[in-house]
């Protein structure tokens, strides 16, 4: 069986996770890696792997995973979809995902190509857990707790105030779905850490929650990718109360992450022209294999 070409848009903690997913999964052939320094000395474990500043110095791509920072996947996803090319994303503030979906939904349409958005753990397979257990309790409330542990999405926010050379921000979860922002910033010669404090408060990503802004010497120091979530639901099946379900899981956050938007990948070439989120998708499409050898599996 012939194996889809994917290429990894980015090499940060995504894109370097990514590159072992692809190589590990028996179903993907790794077309190469496209970062805008391609000119620079590369990386030693790339070695063996194509890198390219455009894509189209990698031969057939089928589709490719952005992992960018959430700010530029608008601009990237428009770029390959154009080409006829399906993307992934891990696209994370989940006030304005909507209005990425409409932004590029008529140009997958125009160019018969397929892209899922927002294919990350939350959002993301958190997503399609929330969406089984109102289900399962129509009526309820669903918390959703994080961590304790790195949010990538809020570190490169944090990254990204000018001042600051390194971030780590630690997402603290304080139970019933709310958190606390704890943000470890290592600062550019003569910045302000009260200056960097009030810009990263006032950030969209942080302005929601409790944040706290401390300065340390080196981020590499206290670095740890580990995260999780708590889900809990409590409500009513049917006409019956006091339902309550619960979720939990310990991970290694970059990983997770390019394992799901591998398989959402997959996913891609059995959907029709078109945006999707992963709650939209068929779960059996995220898994490499004839269906019913899997149902027989399963179910």
């Amino acid at each position: 069986m012939s194996k889809q070409r994917i290429a990894v848009v980015g090499y940060g903690n995504i894109g370097k996770y990514a590159v072992e997913a692809i190589e590990a999964s028996p179903d993907f052939e790794l077309a190469g890696v496209i970062r805008r320094d391609a000119g620079a000395s590369k990386p030693r474990e790339l070695g063996h792997i194509p890198v390219a500043a455009d894509v189209s110095a990698l031969g057939k791509v089928d589709a490719v995973l952005l992992c960018t920072p959430t700010r530029s996947v608008l601009e990237q996803a428009k770029h390959y979809l154009a080409l006829g090319i399906n993307t992934v994303d891990s696209y994370d503030i989940h006030t304005s995902f909507l209005q990425l979906r409409k932004e590029l939904l008529p140009i997958a349409q125009a160019n018969k190509a397929v892209s899922i958005i927002s294919a990350g753990w939350d959002p993301g397979s958190d997503s399609v857990i929330r969406t089984l257990l109102e289900a399962c309790a129509p009526k309820g409330i669903t918390y959703t707790n994080f961590g304790p542990g790195m949010s990538m999405g809020h570190s490169v926010a944090a990254k990204g105030i000018p001042g600051v050379a390194n971030a780590l921000s630690m997402t603290i979860p304080l139970g019933t779905g709310i958190h606390r922002r704890v943000v470890y910033v290592q600062l550019e010669a003569g910045a302000d850490i009260e200056t960097v404090s009030q810009k990263i408060k006032t950030d969209a990503y942080f302005s929601h929650d409790e944040t706290h802004v401390i300065a340390v010497p080196d981020i590499d120091a206290i670095m740890d990718v580990g995260h999780g979530v708590n889900l809990v639901r409590k409500g009513a099946s049917g006409q019956t109360g006091n339902q309550l379900f619960e979720f939990n899981m310990k991970v290694n956050n970059p990983a997770l992450t390019s394992q799901i938007m591998l398989a959402c990948a997959r996913a891609t070439f059995k959907q029709q022209p078109g945006v999707y989120t992963m709650p939209e998708i068929p779960l059996i499409d995220l898994l490499h294999g004839d269906r019913e050898s899997l149902l027989a599996r399963l179910v």
